[in-house]
């Protein structure tokens, strides 16, 4: 147990306090709101706008431009979401989890080619394209943009997004010595899962009952 303990400090040795502190506090958060989502309950947006302020500022420090990117578009779609999710549809029903409609999907499509395109462009900007961490983060960026819209619009495909990114993002966080990222991402992928089950669950229920 020991060793494991040292390996994953040996990761931070070179990292200021403050930052392995925040990132924890991060990480805490985050896992909360991805809980919160899977119960559809309306904390998911606080919890995430709490976890998402702080990974955009370690995100900034650490140079990691794309997922800084995604943080400060979910701390934006989470205020869009927190509307959303308490807007009632008539006088005793709030916005139900539904699919994706086939305009819904054409959006999904552009939203991700666009995001693509946008972040190469930050990165060439900025000169980032010299490790190949570089395009998977582009790639997972374009993933959770779509994932995170389609949540703050209470669609059940939402979760496929997020299980693809988080499988991806394990290793890559891993990799880049963000360990308790990486442990997060690992717990997001099991949630997003149950998530998925629990949100179609839903659907069928409010079908039964309408």
């Amino acid at each position: 147990m020991s060793l494991i303990f040292d390996w994953i400090f040996v990761q931070y040795q070179d990292t200021p306090s403050h930052l392995i502190v925040l990132e924890m506090i991060g990480v805490f958060f985050g896992f909360l709101s991805v809980w919160y989502s899977k119960h559809e309950n309306i904390l998911v947006f606080p919890t995430g706008i709490i976890s998402t302020g702080i990974f955009v500022y370690i995100l900034l420090v650490f140079g990691l431009l794309g997922d800084m990117l995604i943080n400060a578009y979910y701390f934006s779609m989470s205020v869009f979401g927190w509307y959303v999710w308490t807007r009632k549809v008539d006088d005793s029903h709030f916005t139900p989890v539904t699919r994706t409609t086939l305009q819904e999907k054409k959006w999904s499509v552009a939203l991700f080619v666009s995001t693509i395109l946008f972040v190469c462009v930050v990165y060439w900007i900025f000169d980032k394209f010299n490790n190949w961490t570089a395009y998977v983060d582009t790639f997972t960026t374009a993933i959770f943009f779509v994932g995170m819209w389609l949540m703050a619009k209470k669609k059940l495909e939402n979760w496929i997004y997020w299980i693809i990114g988080d499988i991806i993002s394990v290793p890559l966080y891993l990799y880049k010595g963000l360990i308790f990222t990486s442990l997060q991402f690992f717990l997001f992928t099991i949630i997003a899962i149950y998530g998925y089950l629990a949100w179609k669950k839903s659907i069928n229920n409010n079908l039964q009952t309408s």
